[in-house]
């Protein structure tokens, strides 16, 4: 039993990377080219950076997910305490690589968090509805 709901939440979570991933890219391309810039200028190791955090997202949202935790606030904390460190050192330990802009680490701890609350308030809505039904 427990090696199918193991397989089945790689599998979910696999299409769910593919998909996020490739929206990202594809729209980080579309408006560097309506700006007139032909080639990312943040050059490969942003795309790794990118499939990292793409990850570490997709991770979370499994997490929230599957947690065996009732109170879906206290899910949401627990998996944002755990999440929200692997993005904020997955971007610091590429500053390692290149160097970072200055505002790089505030910009990812916006982004992330923001849209962890966005993904949250629509999840408590969602369960909440089906409660009602």
């Amino acid at each position: 039993m427990m090696k199918k709901e193991w397989h089945t939440w790689v599998k979910e979570g696999a299409v769910l990377y593919c998909a996020i991933y490739t929206v990202t890219t594809i729209a980080n391309s579309v408006l560097y080219l309506m700006q007139g810039i032909r080639n990312d200028p943040n050059g490969n190791w942003h795309e790794l950076t990118r499939a990292a955090i793409v990850l570490i997202g997709v991770l979370a949202y499994e997490l929230a997910a599957h947690l065996p935790i009732k109170n879906i606030l206290v899910r949401a904390a627990a998996v944002y305490a755990l999440t929200m460190p692997l993005v904020f050192g997955t971007v610091w330990m590429s500053g390692f690589i290149e160097p970072l802009s200055p505002g790089a680490l505030m910009d990812i701890t916006v982004n992330y968090s923001g849209l962890f609350v966005i993904v949250s308030v629509i999840a408590v809505a969602a369960e909440k509805i089906q409660q009602k039904h």
